[in-house]
């Protein structure tokens, strides 16, 4: 295929597509309707065109017929009193007007068959407009709730265009948060690990210089707690004549009232 037939094929099928979503199936009943309506109104334009040539053919045939009448008259009238000359000039235009006659109820006859037949194919085409008319209601009614329930279902599911979007939204969104925890994890696991430095510590600080600075706060409170203790075990102890008086004043306090 040539570039020139893949490009006019390329364009044919994104017009295609474009007037497909563009495309009302209502707007397109209602047109079509209109348009049986149209040729229904010309096939009734004839008909009535029709039946007005045959009433003038039918006036010209009752004139045709009272000439040739008056004619015929005339030409005994003119017999009459012996003037046979306008007796035969009265039937020679009687004559014509017989023949002009049958000529009249000729095309009469024609007329009047092409009239009945317009009217018939009239009558046949206005009984399919109707039955398109109530046709096409039907199918617009049908497609009015099919396109109804599909949006409803699309907003129940979830799957119209715009939960769509919000539903990758959403996906995006968890999967940029786990992206995050999956670092945050993994730089937790390299600052205990010590391969990295915890910006948080005073600088010039290790994990070693902390656990020695620790070791050393416990131990000048083991320090200070056995000096607590021998200070405890080298304070004199109290004598007997000493504990004995207080032990006497603790029951005389007792026994005053």
């Amino acid at each position: 295929m040539s570039l020139t037939r893949r490009i006019a094929a390329l364009f044919r099928t994104k017009a295609h597509k474009a007037l497909d979503s563009a495309e009302d199936p209502g707007e397109m009943l209602d047109y079509s309707y209109s348009q049986q309506l149209e040729l229904l109104n010309k096939v009734r334009r004839g008909v009535a065109d029709v039946a007005t040539s045959r009433k003038r053919v039918e006036l010209q045939l009752n004139q045709v017929r009272e000439s040739a009448a008056k004619l015929e008259a005339q030409a005994q009238q003119a017999l009459s009193a012996g003037r046979e000359e306008i007796a035969r000039e009265a039937l020679t235009r009687r004559a014509a007007a017989l023949s002009q006659l049958s000529d009249l109820q000729d095309q009469r006859t024609s007329l009047q068959a092409e009239e009945e037949r317009l009217t018939l194919a009239s009558r046949r085409l206005q009984a399919k407009v109707e039955a398109f008319r109530t046709h096409k209601e039907a199918i617009k009614a049908s497609y009015t709730a099919a396109e109804a329930r599909t949006r409803i279902s699309e907003s129940v599911t979830g799957i119209s265009e715009e939960m769509g979007d919000v539903g990758l939204a959403i996906q995006r969104a968890e999967d940029k948060t786990a992206q995050l925890e999956a670092r945050a994890g993994a730089l937790d696991e390299l600052l205990a690990s010590g391969v990295l430095e915890d910006a948080t510590l005073p600088a010039g600080r290790d994990d070693l210089q902390t656990q020695l600075a620790g070791i050393s706060a416990e131990g000048d409170i083991d320090e200070q707690i056995a000096r607590m203790k021998r200070q405890l075990e080298a304070a004199p102890a109290p004598s007997a004549s000493s504990a004995k008086s207080t032990t006497d004043e603790q029951a005389d306090g007792r026994g005053s009232p």
